[in-house]
């Protein structure tokens, strides 16, 4: 507790402070045209939804053709037997995304993207937290070894906020935390380390001090069970002020948006709810209004958190101005 109050108190003093301390800076930020917009894609979320998840991918690449993916490794998928992996769709889509020149970002780790957040096979819900933790290990060890010569490997990101306490998932360890990094350097020490945080509830520094590229997530509506709908009334310069903050600890540390909001936060999920409501977090407005958002904030790279929500949209609702309006700007 105290830690945490020290930390709270530094990023108000700081906060105070940093008018005075942006001129210094080397890299300030500010309005850029100049952004390289990737996309996320999520297998486990598309089976969600009732796509077909192959179909959907390579519409994505090829009709959207991004310069970049992030791919989540989802455990559960990957390893349904203790001990027997089976990266066979995970080959795949690299593969695919390899031939188109595509640059990739690999998510390993126990909290990855995707409601409930973390995700485990049902054979490691029955173990103690200190057996699953050996057998992360194990997994990430495995992902790493497997993938870390591939040409179009750009990146690996190990778990995804974790320290943003949020989904389903047990308290964070940070020094278990800094084992599956440590795991992941020592594996495959030609590649960065991506560790994420968010964009409106965390200060960056624990996340950012850990990371050779450190990734925020950016939301501008979301729900809440006890407020509804609430649009965060923070103007770009907010991750200005922030990543200069991390700038005074870290002055050379990369600052990518890893997360941008392009689809939905209701209630439910996307596909348990009406049209209507979908629309009430995510009109294209307010599509549009986001990657402007984005744009004003400056930061080099925005992956964009959606895509199969488009799909979804397009194939099953005949909707596509969120797909075509996607398509024109990663063009």
């Amino acid at each position: 507790m105290k830690k945490k109050l020290f930390l709270i108190l530094v990023f108000f003093i700081v906060f105070l402070l940093l008018p005075f301390k942006i001129f210094l800076l080397k890299r300030p930020y500010g309005v850029s045209e100049k952004i390289e917009w990737g996309l996320v894609f999520s297998k486990f979320h598309s089976i969600e939804m009732g796509l077909d998840w192959e179909e959907a991918y390579l519409a994505i690449v090829d009709d959207l053709k991004p310069k970049s993916l992030r791919l989540p490794f989802y455990w559960q998928d990957i390893e349904q037997s203790r001990g027997v992996y089976n990266f066979a769709d995970y080959d795949w889509m690299i593969n695919e995304a390899s031939k188109r020149n595509i640059k990739i970002t690999l998510v390993v780790g126990r909290k990855i993207p995707r409601w409930p957040e973390c995700h485990l096979p049902d054979w490691a819900l029955s173990l103690d937290e200190e057996e699953q933790k050996k057998e992360i290990l194990a997994f990430i060890s495995e992902a790493v070894g497997r993938y870390k010569k591939v040409n179009s490997l750009y990146a690996w990101q190990v778990e995804n906020e974790p320290f943003l306490s949020f989904g389903e998932c047990p308290k964070l360890d940070a020094k278990f935390l800094d084992k599956e990094i440590e795991t992941a350097r020592f594996i495959d020490p030609d590649h960065p380390i991506i560790i994420t945080d968010s964009g409106e509830l965390s200060v960056w520094l624990r996340a950012a001090k850990r990371a050779d590229i450190f990734g925020t997530t950016m939301y501008r509506v979301i729900w809440n069970k006890y407020l509804g709908y609430v649009e965060y009334p923070l103007p770009p310069k907010f991750f200005w002020i922030k990543a200069n903050l991390v700038r005074l600890f870290y002055p050379d540390k990369p600052i990518i948006v890893s997360e941008l909001q392009a689809e939905p936060w209701g209630p439910k999920h996307s596909y348990e709810m009406t049209l209507e409501e979908q629309f009430k977090s995510m009109s294209i407005e307010r599509f549009k209004d986001n990657m402007n958002y984005a744009r004003q904030v400056g930061f080099p790279e925005v992956y964009l958190w959606g895509a199969e929500w488009w799909y979804w949209l397009k194939t099953k609702h005949g909707d596509a101005r969120f797909w075509n309006e996607a398509k024109s700007m990663l063009e």
